[in-house]
């Protein structure tokens, strides 16, 4: 079958996927979550994890319930009350999740599943703990269309999975493994490769680190990665720092070109409760309260405040509507008052 990735960093890419290969990833979600289970569809099936689901419940010989119309936490808590059986299953993305926690109703419906997993994007640990906190049986998955959806759960990668660094970039293989982008050899030569014993890789665009037990730490896109005054900032950490402030619900960190830096640190952030725009953290005000975590480089230059983040039909953050956003603001600060060479 062929599906498109989502395109949040750049042109959308139509990838085929061997149905031996989404056997093999149905196969090992199930091995990982308890067993083959009945599912809620709440992603649309044009993109991996909506089809996913597809994909696994036709393993399971079980039939998702689904949920119609726009994610609201209303559509939710109705559609979850169609899922029979167990266990209970749902595949999520971080802004439908913390819309769940943030009701009531909505904490105690995505509460009485058995395994959410999530991914498209990373989860806060705020989130993380707070999902936690409410009983709710969160898996943090990590993949992508070329790999046929999640194929690293909890940082560890499913049965038959591998991953390697390449000077920090994550390769991933195994047979979850898309065969080609369609119509492009040369893109598809660049991104797959076979190794010297027959193992093909999937060179993604992440970096990351593994440690000795084979846990893969994610820092972010390797063309997210930030230059600013010849210094590089992994956003994943300065996002992680941003929303354990009690003043940050929901955070994004980017590069903005920069006529002094090259590059600045720009995050964008979702208030926690509503307020009037002059009572949020300014720059540098938000500068102050990182201080501590975070190297000086690495303070946010310029701070944008919105009601909620743009996102694409998948689910994930509209990175570029984001970047283009914060470039169309001066929020250049002026030289750093401090060590020289410094920023």
């Amino acid at each position: 079958m062929t599906l498109t990735t989502s395109g949040s960093t750049g042109h959308p890419k139509r990838v085929a996927i061997s149905a031996e290969a989404l056997h093999a990833s149905a196969l090992a979600t199930a091995e990982r979550v308890g067993g083959h289970g009945h599912w809620l569809l709440a992603l649309p099936t044009d993109h991996i994890a909506g089809w996913q689901v597809v994909a696994r419940s036709v393993l399971a010989g079980t039939v998702p319930a689904r949920l119609d119309g726009p994610f609201t936490v209303e559509a939710f808590i109705s559609a979850a009350a169609g899922v029979t059986g167990a266990p209970r299953l749902v595949s999520l993305v971080p802004t439908q999740l913390l819309r769940l926690l943030d009701d009531p109703a909505g904490r105690s419906a995505v509460a009485d599943f058995d395994a959410v997993l999530v991914g498209g994007a990373a989860l806060p640990t705020p989130v993380l703990q707070r999902a936690e906190a409410a009983g709710v049986s969160i898996h943090r998955t990590y993949g992508m269309t070329e790999t046929s959806g999640g194929c690293v759960y909890d940082e560890t990668p499913l049965s038959g999975v591998q991953v390697t660094l390449d000077e920090g970039r994550v390769l991933l293989g195994g047979p979850v493994l898309a065969r080609e982008y369609l119509g492009d050899p040369t893109l598809t030569a660049e991104r797959f490769t076979t190794d010297s014993s027959g193992q093909r890789w999937f060179r993604t665009d992440d970096v990351g680190e593994l440690d000795v037990s084979g846990r893969l730490r994610l820092l972010g896109r390797a063309d997210d990665v930030i230059n600013t005054g010849g210094l590089k900032v992994a956003p994943r950490p300065v996002e992680d720092a941003l929303t354990g402030l009690s003043e940050v619900r929901e955070a994004l960190v980017l590069g903005v070109p920069d006529p002094e830096w090259g590059q600045r640190v720009a995050a964008v952030l979702v208030p926690q409760l509503p307020s009037a725009p002059a009572r949020r953290p300014s720059t540098e005000a938000v500068r102050d309260l990182l201080r501590d975590q975070l190297p000086t480089h690495a303070l946010p230059r310029q701070v944008v405040w919105l009601e909620q983040l743009p996102v694409l039909p998948s689910g994930k953050p509209d990175r570029g509507a984001l970047r283009t956003l914060c470039a169309g603001e001066s929020g250049t600060m002026g030289p750093y008052r401090g060590s020289a060479g410094v920023n």
